[in-house]
Formats: C-alpha cells, structure tokens, sequence
C-alpha cells in the first residue's frame, strides 16, 4: 500500500514537476505498469520514498503527466487559434503548434503516455481527461468549421476532424529530429493535403 501524502519537509523543496517529466519518460519507455516508484525516484536523484511528498499514489502520477500533457499543448495551439489571420492560416499555426509541443522532447513522453498508458486511469480520473480533450477538441472542429466556410475544405465533420488528430499524433511514432524534415515542413505537407490547392 502507498505511503500517503506528507506535508513537505523544511528541506525538501517542491519538485513536483521535475517528478512529472521524469514520469512520462519512463511510462513512455517502459509503460505505466513496468516503471516502479524507485524508477521515478531515481530518474530525478530522490529517495524512493520522496516522491509520496508530492503524490499519494503512482496512479495520481500518471494523471499529472496526462493531464499536464494536455494542458500544455492546449495552451499553444488555443493561442495559435487565436491569432489573426485567415482561416487557413490560423490552421496552419495550430498544425504547427500542435507538432512542435508533441514533437519535443518532453512533449513526446507526453504524448506516448496519453495515447499508450492512459487506459490505466480509473474511471474519476478517465473523465477528467476526456472532458480535457474535449475541449481541445472543439478547437480543431471550429477550425474545421471556418476552413470549410471560407471553401477550403469540403468536409468539416466529427470524421474529418477524427482522422486529423489520429494523422497528427501518430507522428510521434516516426518522426526523428534528424530524419531530413523539420517540424515546420511537416506541418506544411499536412496542410497541403487537407486544404484546397490556392
């Protein structure tokens, strides 16, 4: 059973997110049930038992690495859909933005343990998480909404914005820094698929 959440010592200063990064490298590396507490603990330089001032639990861990995940990349590309611009260019920014969060070295460890390591949430926390990319979501359905207003799409529906995501995280299974395209150049390639030719 897991020791339970202690207040923090006079001398243990909070690294919380340093845990959090460490985490989702080794869930992404060696998957949620093959990393143990000691893994994370000596991953970030602590005491096996150090990290239960910061977690109750390796689950609550799990949570903090999908739910910061989301939230990062939420923030870049919800600012990306902000920006002016036309539609298409305020959807290029997003492609853009989405791939550099997920495309990044930490991002990465993010996004292979939400897309892979997610199903060991309980049900509470499961929810929370869809209610997140939900709401990301929407983001990307607006944006499909404009695009097909302003004619550069054919089809803005829950499929097309379905098959966007899929195509979008999927790269984080093949893509390499030094595999002979930026980030930038794969985000252009994918907006010249889905977009009307100008």
């Amino acid at each position: 059973m897991a020791a339970s959440r202690r207040p923090l010592a006079p001398d243990e200063p909070n690294r919380r997110a340093e845990i959090v990064r460490a985490a989702s490298r080794l869930f992404a590396e060696k998957g949620y049930a093959g990393t143990t507490i000691r893994d994370i603990a000596r991953a970030v330089d602590m005491q096996s038992g150090s990290p239960f001032y910061h977690f109750k639990t390796k689950h609550d861990m799990l949570l903090a690495v999908v739910l910061e995940g989301m939230a990062t990349i939420t923030r870049a590309v919800g600012a990306a859909a902000a920006r002016a611009g036309t539609p298409r260019e305020v959807f290029e920014a997003m492609l853009l933005a989405h791939l550099d969060q997920l495309l990044a070295e930490d991002g990465r460890h993010f996004a292979a343990t939400l897309l892979h390591e997610s199903h060991h949430l309980e049900a509470a926390a499961r929810a929370v998480l869809i209610e997140q990319k939900d709401a990301y979501e929407a983001l990307w359905q607006k944006a499909l909404r404009e695009l097909k207003r302003s004619g550069e799409i054919d089809d803005d529906s829950r499929v097309t914005r379905l098959l966007l995501m899929g195509a979008l995280n999927w790269t984080v299974q093949w893509y390499r820094p030094n595999g002979g395209r930026t980030v930038k150049q794969i985000a252009r390639q994918i907006s010249g698929m889905l977009l009307k030719s100008r």
